[in-house]
């Protein structure tokens, strides 16, 4: 592994629609679809983070129903952002479920926001999150440490 700058808490949550097809957001810094997800701010906990995260990015309100996993694996959770910037991130994945709002691209962070059938996934996801929906679709009782 190279260099890696600092090492910051995130959250994904993965929202599942009543056709069972998963919320994706295409983002602005890399071009590339992904879970909803983000950084926890300080004084923040993960599931507030996770709710602000998807309110931000998706205009969406949710309710956490469950934790999918805590990744933490170099090999998978090392980010390299277009500026240059290399994050190890520990991140904490949930289920949640929609309570209300409206799909929109709420943010700069969004190109768009979109729901996807689970066999019908973009090719072009950012790298640890196909894990993430693989873990969520497994519909285990127990959360994953990965």
């Amino acid at each position: 592994m190279n260099r890696i700058d600092d090492v910051k808490a995130g959250v994904a949550v993965i929202i599942l629609n009543e056709e069972n097809q998963v919320l994706l957001q295409k983002r602005s810094d890399v071009g590339l679809w992904g879970i909803p997800s983000g950084h926890i701010e300080i004084g923040e906990t993960v599931s507030e983070a996770a709710i602000r995260e998807v309110k931000e990015e998706t205009n969406l309100d949710i309710r956490i129903k469950k934790l999918i996993g805590v990744y933490s694996d170099p090999n998978s959770q090392v980010f390299a952002y277009p500026n240059g910037k290399v994050i190890h991130f520990i991140t904490t994945c949930f289920l949640a479920e929609i309570t209300g709002g409206e799909l929109r691209c709420n943010s700069s962070e969004s190109l768009d926001v979109k729901f996807f059938a689970q066999q019908n996934l973009p090719q072009d996801l950012l790298n640890m999150h196909p894990r993430w929906l693989k873990d969520a679709f497994a519909n285990r009782e127990l959360a994953f440490i990965r």
